[in-house]
């Protein structure tokens, strides 16, 4: 596969599960955060978000770094509830009633997309099991699998 063709499809990939993440937010917090009508709203809300995440996310977690080193990371809800709210302020037809259904989105949007990216492969993380080599001294735990993350 050409290296061009494996990005898109990574950056394909990384947009329909942003987009699927942002529907179940939406979905399960319905009345609080919505697109409009349109299924291309939710598209483009995706989208936006994805490009938010890529170059104004960075600057906010190095402005905040002292908050995140405090909160052991935390802080990083914060942040992401920040964007859901510059995303309604930047679409028109997207909304966020207030900071604290956007810090609820921010989270059940973090949730799916991990998730997701588990289920798909698209983990920067791997887990795998596997068998321990014979040892010279047999001994009882040597039959058992071993998961090495």
């Amino acid at each position: 596969m050409q290296p061009g063709t494996k990005k898109l499809l990574h950056f394909l990939q990384s947009w329909a599960i942003n987009t699927l993440a942002v529907a179940v937010a939406v979905i399960i917090l319905r009345n609080h955060i919505s697109y409009g009508d349109k299924f291309g709203n939710l598209l483009w809300a995706s989208l936006l978000l994805g490009i938010l995440n890529a170059f104004v996310r960075p600057i906010l977690m190095l402005l905040a770094l002292p908050l995140l080193i405090f909160t052991l990371g935390l802080f990083t809800l914060v942040i992401n509830a920040l964007l859901l709210c510059l995303l309604s302020v930047l679409l028109p037809f997207f909304h966020v009633d207030s900071f604290g259904f956007a810090f609820l989105g921010a989270l059940i949007i973090g949730v799916v997309s991990i998730a997701l990216n588990v289920l798909t492969g698209g983990a920067k993380a791997s887990i795998r099991i596997q068998r321990r080599p014979p040892p010279t001294k047999k001994s009882d735990d040597d039959d058992k699998p071993v998961i090495d993350v």
